[in-house]
């Protein structure tokens, strides 16, 4: 890994460490979504999902192409495949509670 990527780890990072944006990328793994059917999956108010939907475009942890009216959201296979591929091989391998990590206490680290 270069040397210098600490703010790049971190802005990529904290914007994955949202729950609404993880859902949603989530439920992008299953097939492209306009908001309205990521709305309805997710039990969210459309404002919710479309200001976290533009964080992740942002990002370009998602694409979205107009279909008609509506924008129809996919994820960017390339990065999140990888990522999501990582991190379950890492709960499978390391995480003796199977990925479900213990809540901190106090300000554990």
């Amino acid at each position: 890994m270069k040397m210098g990527l600490s703010e790049t780890c971190y802005r990529f990072f904290s914007t994955l460490a949202n729950p609404t944006r993880l859902a949603v990328l989530e439920n992008l793994m299953e097939g492209p979504m306009s908001v309205s059917k990521l709305t309805e999956s997710l039990g969210q108010e459309q404002s919710m999902v479309s200001h976290n939907l533009r964080t992740l475009l942002q990002c370009r942890f998602v694409h979205a192409e107009r279909q008609g009216k509506e924008r129809v959201y996919t994820v960017n296979n390339e990065t999140m495949d990888a990522l999501f591929r990582v991190i379950e091989n890492h709960a499978e391998k390391y995480c003796p509670t199977g990925g479900r990590c213990p809540a901190r206490k106090g300000g554990e680290k």
